[in-house]
């Protein structure tokens, strides 16, 4: 298992406003499903930050996305550490296959690959 990157979650509906004031930092548009949006900065694209109103499919809004690069095998291991799975893992409609868990701090991590 292989970490890919990783991208915090805030959560919020200005969207614009975010995307004005990151764009300020040089930070880019780069997905916008409406009801979440992700800005990368051009020259260093594994840099990014997600807003997010509310998650479409999962009860919870993530803090925090973990990509890596095989998702069914860090799932087995995290499942089998008793960790809490908070969402379960499964494919979505928008190209990853992921679940959440909560880390030792509260916190509600999205774990994903794509797919």
């Amino acid at each position: 298992m292989a970490v890919r990157r990783v991208m915090p979650i805030l959560q919020s509906d200005a969207v614009q406003e975010n995307r004005e004031f990151y764009g300020l930092l040089g930070f880019a548009e780069v997905m916008n499903l409406g009801w979440i949006m992700t800005l990368a900065a051009p020259s260093t694209p594994a840099a990014q930050v997600s807003f997010m109103s509310s998650d479409k499919t999962a009860p919870v809004t993530p803090d925090l996305s973990v990509e890596v690069d095989d998702v069914d095998a860090t799932y087995a291991v995290v499942r089998d550490s008793g960790a809490e799975i908070v969402h379960p893992l499964q494919d979505e409609e928008w190209g990853v296959r992921r679940f959440f868990v909560r880390d030792p701090n509260g916190r509600v991590i999205n774990v994903l690959s794509h797919r």
